[in-house]
């Protein structure tokens, strides 16, 4: 079995949702304004502690991670879905750090 004790791996979380740009349009009303609704929030990047790991091995032949976007907004004042959030399992005590400001995140 392979051991890898150290890894960088590219992370982007999801992109939010496009607001939707609609108009009332009913039959009995003049006016009836926008109605377009939001966008649904995009998805979070999650690690999780796994006490059955003990390597970062699965890092190393995949080291771009992308969260799901949320889906765009509809007429009627419909909000989007959000997007799913992205759980990477990572073995327990792995120190998470920001590449550009050398900062330990977790």
């Amino acid at each position: 079995m392979q051991f890898l004790d150290q890894c960088k791996i590219y992370l982007k979380s999801g992109d939010g949702g496009r607001g939707a740009a609609s108009f009332r349009r009913e039959k009995f009303i003049e006016f009836g304004g926008p109605d377009g609704g939001d966008g649904g929030k995009g998805g979070d990047i999650v690690f999780a502690a796994a006490a059955n790991l003990n390597t970062l091995i699965d890092f190393r032949y995949r080291q771009h991670f992308r969260a799901p976007a949320g889906r765009p907004g509809a007429g009627r004042e419909r909000t989007g879905a959000n997007g799913d959030d992205l759980v990477l399992t990572v073995p327990v005590g792995t120190q998470i750090m920001d590449d550009e400001n050398r900062e330990v995140l977790a």
